[in-house]
């Protein structure tokens, strides 16, 4: 399939001249974000105090209904909405019964777990295991062999990795392994929701699953949520207000959760981040455009830079590690990542000349998307060549 640049005019034509490969990170924004930010501001107004009956009346179902379909969930009701991921993994921990919390994890996990279990650790209120990343490729079997032989309150891990790119494809049998009773399975898809295709019906009823709008989901910042599967956490300690709205449960003169996965709803929120991912899937749907189709797209454009890489034309680069190449595997992140220590100074080098990237540590990462073409990638290869 061709570029969608036309579904980005407004995004693309505030920067005619840059060449934004970071389609991972801060991924930019179609037009119809904007129409959803507008739409946002206007029903606000015009409602006013009502507002909130048609936030939780059109725009939350119908957000749930988008996340829902994307991943194959049976059920809209087990999705709900946070500003961040953050907030929801403090519920889902907040609802462990032991202390300190027994938590099975990687050393590869992002910022909003690195930092909260680290801090968690030095506090006494959790006792985490980390198994390293690397070697790659037995990353797969040493976490899940961990996860059967230890005992843990939770098992969490990423769906694909945000340094490394790579992709964990065992989530099956950690949901073999879940139980209400514990472990519970929380699944990291920051960088796997519509970056693939991704189907969760068969493990739905054992796993929480995290993502949001702010990478492939092309929302921005805000639309983040939590598929809570049910029978897992029924009260976390960590509750908002709106979480005793509904069907409600729980012993009576206590505290009352409702019955779905609203349970893990927070407090007043702004509602902005889903007008604007509801809009941007709507575009999708009116575009006939599928996830399958975004990513093979990307792919494509992937291959020709691997390829340019591979044979000397971007530079230096070709002398970097590339950590998650395009063979081999089913599932696929939406972006390359180089490792080299000179990674920082090639990022720099490249902004001066106009070409947005984006940093881990030692690792340079290109990310693709809807709004490049081919004639892109060759701009690209040759500022590669050129400043590297």
């Amino acid at each position: 399939m061709a570029a969608r640049k036309d579904l980005f005019a407004r995004a693309l034509s505030l920067d005619p001249e840059r060449l934004h490969f970071a389609a991972h990170s801060h991924h930019l924004w179609p037009d119809a974000s904007f129409d959803g930010q507008v739409r946002a501001w206007v029903e606000a107004n015009r409602f006013a105090d009502r507002k909130w009956d048609l936030v939780f009346g059109e725009v939350v179902p119908e957000a749930q209904a988008h996340v829902a379909r994307e991943l194959n969930l049976p059920d809209p009701g087990t999705v709900v909405f946070a500003p961040n991921t953050h907030d929801l993994l403090l519920r889902i921990v907040s609802g462990l019964e032991r202390k300190p919390v027994r938590i099975l994890s990687t050393d590869g996990e992002f910022h909003s777990f690195r930092r909260q279990g680290q801090r968690w650790e030095e506090a006494g209120e959790a006792v985490i295991t980390r198994v390293p990343l690397e070697p790659f490729a037995t990353f797969d079997d040493r976490f899940v062999e961990a996860a059967r032989v230890g005992e843990f309150d939770l098992i969490l891990v990423s769906q694909v990795f945000f340094r490394t790119g790579q992709v964990f494809g065992r989530i099956a049998d950690l949901a073999a392994l879940a139980d209400p009773a514990g472990p519970w399975v929380a699944i990291d898809g920051y960088h796997g929701f519509m970056a693939q295709p991704t189907d969760l019906s068969a493990v739905a009823d054992r796993i929480f699953y995290l993502a949001g709008g702010y990478k492939y989901a092309m929302a921005g910042e805000g639309a983040c949520f939590l598929h809570a599967p049910d029978g897992y956490c029924p009260r976390p300690v960590i509750t908002g207000w709106f979480a005793e709205f509904g069907d409600l449960s729980g012993p009576p003169g206590g505290v009352q959760y409702r019955s779905d996965g609203g349970r893990f709803w927070g407090a007043t929120m702004d509602a902005t981040p889903l007008y604007r991912f509801n809009g941007v899937r709507r575009m999708l749907d009116e575009a006939g455009l599928t996830t399958a189709d975004v990513s093979a797209h990307a792919h494509a454009l992937m291959a020709r830079f691997e390829a340019a890489t591979a044979a000397g034309e971007t530079g230096r680069l070709s002398t970097a590690e590339l950590i998650n190449p395009l063979t081999g595997a089913d599932g696929r992140a939406r972006f390359l990542a180089f490792r080299h220590h000179d990674a920082p100074a090639w990022k720099a080098r490249l902004l001066e000349a106009g070409v947005v990237t984006d940093v881990r540590d030692d690792v340079i990462r290109f990310g693709f998307g809807l709004y490049q073409d081919a004639d892109d990638v060759e701009r690209l290869i040759a500022a590669c060549g050129r400043v590297l």
